[in-house]
């Protein structure tokens, strides 16, 4: 079962290895001086989004089914839902875990609405859950998101027949067992035109054509989204492919900035995975969402088309005894289902915060230090998002937060 949240330390290796290193680039006249220089015209053309991601393997182990979305109160806030993921194989796009998807018969217990799936029903699983969901919620929307990590390998096949591709994406999404579910698709490509789990050689050209034959087949009124890195420095994963000319095919942009450090390095130093800003002593100068954002407006993509990205979920070291961020390590924290990282929900007790760096939270329980987002600094962070312009928030994602939804909450 594909999991791309449990390979993310294997992401941040691979990454590591290519030329193009996952993170954000300069930081280039971001920061507070940006905040206080954001203009009340940006921040009343300030975008409402909140988009978060739903993992159709988190319903196994995790046990984070439609319904928590629902009695955690997080349907309440938000817009739109990311289902994650589809695959992506012979250049098509194709269903992932179809048991979990369609086929997965739920108890009244587990069901959205209290009524148990019948052995007859033309479609059981997370699709029929989404679908009640919606009909609880009439205005929010759901979006298919293909590739993650997992599967981006077969994007490069895809690339070679844009077209067909994207035919197959139509035809697949607007299935009519479940065309009411989704309202359009989300391309999780990592990396086009470079390394992630495997390298992809399509050229920088590729990744606009793509969007585009999706666009044309999608038409007008489906959302068309996507995931795309942080990397900003120069010669990196954005400058890669031609985000800027694919900008005009999609709704938005959700540059994934998160995971800009973590115990891959597993000396250490300790470091904030998804700092807002840069601050002294960082280990990569400008690895912050803010120059992310900085670079992606830079290269002329409306700021009203970018999302920034939050992790509901923290990394951290083991072997370490300074407080403060820049110590060093032995290695990976122990985790719940992986080492080095944990939920926001696990570490919000397990080890409470004792700092903020860089707009984000760290805390240093016995010889572990962490960094995650408590409802604090999301609150700060989308607050920095209203004053910048930006079309809303993202997160990764949801069975990462608490039973009552305190990190969405806090979105403002």
């Amino acid at each position: 079962m594909p999991s791309p949240h449990r390979p993310r330390t294997l992401r941040a290796l691979v990454s590591a290895a290519c030329t193009a290193v996952l993170g954000a680039g300069l930081l280039a006249g971001t920061g507070t001086s940006t905040a206080t220089a954001a203009t009340s015209a940006q921040e009343a053309a300030a975008g409402s989004k909140v988009v978060g991601y739903f993992t159709e393997w988190g319903t196994y182990d995790r046990k984070y089914y439609v319904k928590n979305i629902e009695t955690s109160g997080s349907a309440d806030r938000l817009t739109h839902i990311n289902y994650a993921f589809g695959n992506v194989t012979g250049g098509t796009c194709a269903l992932g875990d179809a048991y979990a998807a369609t086929d997965r018969a739920y108890t009244a217990e587990e069901s959205v609405d209290g009524a148990a799936d019948t052995w007859d029903q033309p479609l059981r699983g997370t699709f029929n859950q989404l679908r009640k969901l919606k009909e609880k919620h009439p205005g929010l929307k759901v979006i298919w998101s293909f590739g993650g990590w997992t599967w981006s390998g077969g994007f490069g096949e895809a690339a070679k027949n844009p077209a067909a591709f994207a035919q197959s994406c139509l035809d697949l999404v607007e299935d009519p067992r479940w065309a009411d579910v989704f309202d359009g698709i989300d391309i999780d490509w990592e990396y086009p035109n470079a390394c992630g789990a495997t390298c992809d050689t399509s050229g920088r050209d590729a990744y606009r054509e793509l969007m585009a034959a999706l666009r044309s087949a999608f038409g007008p009124d489906a959302l068309v989204t996507a995931a795309i890195p942080a990397d900003a420095t120069g010669g990196g994963k954005i400058d890669a492919a031609d985000y800027a000319g694919a900008a005009q095919y999609v709704d938005w942009y959700n540059p994934m900035t998160y995971d800009f450090f973590g115990a891959w390095d597993t000396a250490g130093p300790t470091a904030p995975h998804s700092p807002l800003t840069s601050y002294d002593g960082s280990p990569k100068a400008g690895y912050d969402s803010a120059a992310t954002i900085a670079k992606l407006k830079g290269l002329g993509i409306p700021a009203d088309k970018l999302l920034l990205g939050i992790g509901f979920y923290g990394r951290g070291w083991t072997g370490v005894t300074q407080a403060e961020p820049g110590g060093t390590a032995t290695g990976p924290a122990p985790g719940t289902y992986e080492a080095g990282i944990d939920d926001y929900k696990v570490l919000k007790d397990k080890c409470p915060a004792t700092g903020t760096v860089g707009g984000t939270a760290y805390a240093k329980c016995g010889d572990q230090w962490w960094s995650y987002d408590t409802p604090g600094t999301v609150a700060s962070k989308t607050e920095w998002k209203n004053q910048q312009g930006l079309g809303g928030t993202f997160f990764w994602e949801l069975s990462g937060d608490t039973a009552n939804g305190e990190l969405i909450k806090a979105i403002r």
